[in-house]
């Protein structure tokens, strides 16, 4: 007799709609700027939670300008009440631990966790819960396919190959637990010339395109180069927020409309 599938009982969140993991499969390209940027677009139309994944190196509290604040118990129901910016709902282990502290867990703490983090807290009614995945294809991702179903992935990385050989496994891995992808997101794609207007390369344009066309994997977004980005981030209003009108703020409103026509 065949040994059961791990990945084929999972168990809904109450509430919640549509689950998306924000992956990259490597560190440093954006991960976490676009899973905060793509749930601030998603929350303009859309009931939404970010769940900060990473629990060696959580950025979503600095991020979204929540540093200090502590969820409370709920003591009718004795869940975690998630903390609230900009009518995103959060959770993150930034929230219980200080930021300078080391988290040093081995995988069972991990599994415990993120259990918790995707019962025991109190996510009410949510359109979207988007996940910020951490790095690679451990732990973490893997007791998030066995514990819930997963409406889709969304996959992050910059133009150069070096990057596209993580996101690679982070798509194998996806493949393997069985969870669809919704599509690529390439960021810092390119740097608009202030002078004249024109698209400048930062990185070496590599094979994305034609990987993610093999792979017949849609790519719903290029996401601009610009330092008031990460200077958005640093002082918490992410650039959603911070210059709406602005071409990188306009791509993840975009990018969320790509997202709501495939999980309405």
């Amino acid at each position: 007799m065949a040994a059961p599938n791990p990945f084929e009982k999972q168990t809904p969140i109450p509430g919640v709609k549509h689950i998306i993991a924000v992956s990259s499969g490597k560190g440093g390209v954006g991960k976490s700027t676009v899973a905060t940027n793509l749930a601030m677009a998603l929350g303009r139309k859309s009931k939404v939670g970010l769940l900060d994944a990473d629990i060696y190196g959580p950025s979503i509290p600095r991020m979204l300008g929540t540093l200090g604040q502590k969820p409370q118990i709920n003591p009718e129901t004795n869940q975690l009440e998630p903390v609230t910016r900009y009518g995103i709902k959060l959770m993150s282990i930034g929230f219980l631990v200080e930021e300078g502290a080391a988290v040093v867990w081995r995988g069972p703490m991990l599994f415990k966790a993120m259990d918790q983090f995707l019962r025991d807290v109190n996510w009410g009614e949510l359109d979207y819960l988007v996940i910020d995945l951490p790095p690679g294809t451990g732990d973490i991702q893997l007791t998030l396919a066995q514990k819930v179903p997963v409406a889709g992935a969304v996959v992050v990385s910059t133009p150069q190959n070096v990057a596209l050989i993580d996101v690679k496994k982070a798509v194998d891995m996806f493949e393997r637990v069985n969870v669809p992808l919704l599509g690529m997101i390439e960021n810092m794609a390119y740097m608009i010339n202030p002078a004249n207007g024109e698209k400048m390369q930062l990185f070496p344009k590599g094979e994305m395109d034609s990987y993610a066309q093999s792979k017949g994997i849609k790519k719903i977004g290029e996401v601009p180069f610009n330092p008031s980005v990460g200077l958005a981030c640093e002082a918490g209003i992410p650039i959603v927020e911070a210059n709406s009108n602005g071409a990188e703020a306009q791509e993840f409103m975009k990018i969320a409309d790509r997202i709501r026509e495939i999980l309405p």
